[in-house]
């Protein structure tokens, strides 16, 4: 049987994965990982996420091993030099044909494109598996044949399509004959900018991890999950988030999951199961609109009459913003919890990304760089989807005059103060309800901010701005 190679990127398993899958069906495999700091580093991919990309491939060398499968590693600078790299392998190790599964933003696609441009000038066969979602862009389609721009419809869809064998899990490979081929080591990393943050023993990495993880979540949360999965002081939400980005799970494991707790049901059945279904039918939205409108990959806003938006030069603002120092509380404990743990609750990513767009109304692009160069899940589509639902500029955009109160919100989901007393310590000798908004006379004791903005002038800030687009 002719070798394969199976080239692994945002996929670091060996349960579920299709390319691998179909690779080890038809001969012995070699997989490759193509490591491309540079590359990652201009998409703003931050030590967090570059530091668990590491850990996760460490990982995943350990899996293949019990498989008997060499993992191969090179370094290179840009994706413009992965269909050399690529080939060169090949040529080197008798490979008869490239696997890999598709990834949907530009960059990610035209890299492919060449790659697949330069086995087939090369005579060597190559095979793009669909993975990471259930349908590839392109098959879900609306009555007029365009791509979805609101996600209800694109759900409805999306439910009332899929079928059994797109959430298959797939074959599991069997160790293979060893191949007179070792795994190469794995170098260490680059001198980053910025130090990783993260704890590895919070975000351990691997399929091993993952898999824990999903059953913790089913067994203690998942039922809780649409009561709890607003309230940061709650461990409400799966924490899947970074092991999904980097592919150390399938939605496909998450649904199977999700179907032996509720019946064979997707769409309905428990609430707190369904309505987690509902957030990786979101994530596969996303990944949709990367692919189908793909300005959202070149800095451009999805809704196009938001382009000519005033936004403002506020250094001192983003500053403030960056550092959770803006005065309002929930919005400071929140950044802060980013900078510290590489992770935020979801309803607060809401929050502070409205608060930046809109009370500040500093442009989105800079908090979505911000994000990511943060984030252990920091992922494009993901990443840039919410951003632009906060900002109002992107698809399912929250109305330009809806605008987060953020003392409103505080009070709301943390009604205790008990996120804020974490993450703004400054805060926790204050009553409780004094921590949403804390009281003048007290700022300057506490060592704490006054609001750098009033939210009702920042509000009505806002509102002209987007009123003066349709003038």
């Amino acid at each position: 049987m002719a070798r394969q190679l199976m080239w692994f990127r945002s996929d670091l398993r060996t349960l579920d994965n299709s390319a691998l899958a179909a690779a080890a069906r038809r001969g012995p495999v070699i997989a490759v990982f193509l490591r491309s700091v540079a590359q990652w580093s201009s998409h703003d991919h931050g030590a967090n996420k570059i530091d668990f990309w590491q850990r996760g491939v460490e990982a995943l060398r350990d899996e293949l091993a019990g498989l008997n499968i060499a993992l191969l590693h090179r370094d290179i600078d840009t994706f413009d030099a992965a269909p050399r790299a690529l080939i060169e392998l090949a040529r080197e190790h008798d490979i008869a044909a490239l696997h890999f599964n598709r990834e949907y933003p530009l960059n990610e696609w035209r890299r492919d494109a060449a790659v697949c441009d330069a086995f087939q000038r090369a005579e060597i066969a190559v095979h793009a598996h669909t993975d990471a979602v259930a349908f590839a862009p392109g098959e879900l389609m609306t009555g007029q044949g365009d791509y979805y721009k609101v996600f209800t419809p694109f759900a409805k869809a999306w439910h009332r399509q899929v079928d059994a064998g797109r959430l298959t899990l797939r074959k599991s490979p069997t160790p293979q004959a060893r191949l007179p081929i070792d795994s190469d080591p794995l170098p260490a990393l680059p001198r980053l900018d910025d130090a990783p943050v993260v704890d590895a023993s919070s975000w351990p990495a691997g399929q091993d991890a993952a898999a824990d993880r999903l059953e913790r979540f089913l067994r203690y949360r998942a039922r809780h999950y649409r009561q709890q999965r607003d309230f940061p002081a709650i461990r409400g939400t799966s924490e899947l988030s970074p092991y999904l980005a980097l592919g150390m799970i399938s939605h496909r494991q998450c649904l199977q999951a999700v179907m032996s707790e509720n019946d064979g049901h997707l769409a309905d059945g428990d609430a707190g199961l369904t309505t987690w279904v509902n957030e990786l039918v979101w994530r596969e939205f996303y990944q949709h609109i990367a692919f189908g409108f793909p300005e959202v990959c070149r800095h451009r806003p999805f809704q196009q009459a938001t382009e000519k938006l005033a936004w403002r030069d506020d250094e001192a603002g983003f500053s403030a913003w960056c550092e959770g120092r803006t005065g309002y509380p929930i919005v400071d404990a929140a950044m802060r919890q980013l900078v510290r743990t590489g992770w935020m609750h979801n309803r607060l990513r809401m929050a502070t990304a409205m608060f930046l767009s809109k009370h500040l109304l500093i442009d989105w692009r800079r908090g979505e760089a911000f994000f990511m160069r943060h984030l252990i899940d920091g992922e494009f589509a993901s990443n840039n989807g919410g951003w632009q639902w906060a900002a109002s500029t992107g698809t399912d955009a929250a109305p330009y005059f809806r605008i987060f109160n953020p003392t409103t919100q505080s009070q709301r989901f943390d009604p205790e103060g008990e996120f804020l007393a974490e993450f703004v310590p400054e805060l926790s000798a204050l009553p409780v309800k004094a921590r949403h908004a804390p009281p003048h006379d007290r700022l300057e004791k506490l060592a704490y901010p006054p609001p750098i903005v009033d939210h009702k002038a920042a509000r009505q800030r806002a509102l002209d701005a987007f009123k003066a687009l349709k003038s």
